[in-house]
């Protein structure tokens, strides 16, 4: 027995796939929001930093997140994971200050990317490259992705 979809029926299939595939379930409206009110998400992120708790640095990203870091080659994935890399970066006693920043906002996604720089407990200063991408899950935004990478030398 051979069996036809209608268009529509197809089209509503390839929608709900993309829908549930995301990282958060599609809301009926935009979560309005600005781009201090991005920015400032930068700032909950490093204010979590200087608890020195890992878990409290994880609970800024969301469930199914990627974490692609400044000072590792491992990608995480998982709340442990992300726990256990924040566990020896904390170590350093790192704070974070925007050097430069670029802020796109659309439906409930957010990305914030640009320059940052570390400084650490010991003297240390590291620049990076950064880029976040947010996500509203219908209560707060919380991290999709972060990539972060040092500057090359010389530049």
């Amino acid at each position: 027995m051979k069996v036809r979809l209608s268009r529509s029926f197809a089209v509503a299939a390839v929608l709900g796939v993309a829908v549930h595939g995301s990282a958060f379930a599609k809301t009926e409206a935009c979560h309005p929001t600005s781009e201090k009110q991005i920015s400032a998400l930068f700032d909950r992120w490093n204010d979590s930093l200087k608890t020195g708790d890992p878990a409290k640095v994880a609970a800024n990203y969301a469930p199914r997140s990627i974490l692609i870091p400044t000072v590792s080659n491992k990608v995480r994935l998982t709340v442990e994971e992300k726990e256990d890399y924040f566990r020896h970066f904390l170590e350093n006693k790192p704070v974070g200050t925007i050097d430069f920043r670029f802020v796109v906002i659309d439906c409930n996604t957010a990305i914030d990317a640009g320059l940052y720089t570390f400084k650490y407990a010991d003297g240390t200063v590291v620049k990076a490259r950064y880029t976040f991408t947010y996500g509203w899950n219908g209560h707060k935004w919380l991290i999709t992705s972060h990539h972060s990478s040092k500057m090359p030398e010389g530049d």
